[in-house]
């Protein structure tokens, strides 16, 4: 999730949707935004983005983070702390073990939670309880956790973005996929 839900969340879900595309039929991804105006199409830059990444981001609209999104999702993605902390307001019981920034969370996943696990739901689940576990065990930049709005940024500024969200999913799509075989 981001603010608008036009350029950061759904560029992490269509690059994510597309890496994890061979356990779709198990793990959904999806994006919203704590402001966003429901039905807005993504930016045409960050289509275009994820288009020249194989991602697909037809049919990509924004639509409004509510609290019945949060406590329906095993995983909370935002691009800053504050959306993180949105999700908690939202639904703290449901989000604080649930919630991370998207870097932050890739910075604490980590495959050997999930070893040997090879179902794709349990294996998620896994993963999130284990990067929910190293919370606060490492010492972390905040401003690092954060990937920063490229609305009306300078094209290096977008491409820095997209540099941030790409080795985000990166990170967690080799987390999830480890152990994963295809035709399972």
């Amino acid at each position: 999730m981001c603010t608008g839900n036009l350029y950061r969340s759904p560029l992490a879900e269509c690059l994510l949707r597309a890496r994890l595309a061979v356990v779709r039929e198990t793990i959904h991804v999806s994006s919203a935004g704590t402001e966003a105006v429901p039905g807005t199409p993504m930016a045409v830059t960050a289509a275009s983005l994820v288009a020249g990444r194989g991602g697909d981001p037809s049919g990509t609209v924004a639509r409004r983070l509510t609290a019945g999104l949060v406590e329906s999702s095993d995983l909370v993605l935002g691009a800053a702390t504050e959306h993180r902390e949105a999700a908690v307001q939202l639904s703290p019981v449901r989000a604080l073990s649930r919630a991370f920034s998207l870097r932050e969370f890739a910075r604490l996943v980590r495959a050997e939670d999930a070893a040997g696990v090879v179902d794709p739901a349990a294996r998620f689940a896994a993963l999130v309880e284990g990067a929910a576990a190293r919370r606060g065990s490492a010492p972390a930049d905040a401003a690092d956790d954060d990937v920063s709005d490229p609305l009306g940024a300078s094209p290096g500024e977008v491409r820095e973005c997209m540099t941030r969200i790409e080795e985000s999913v990166e990170r967690i799509a080799t987390a999830v996929l480890a152990n994963h075989r295809s035709g399972e």
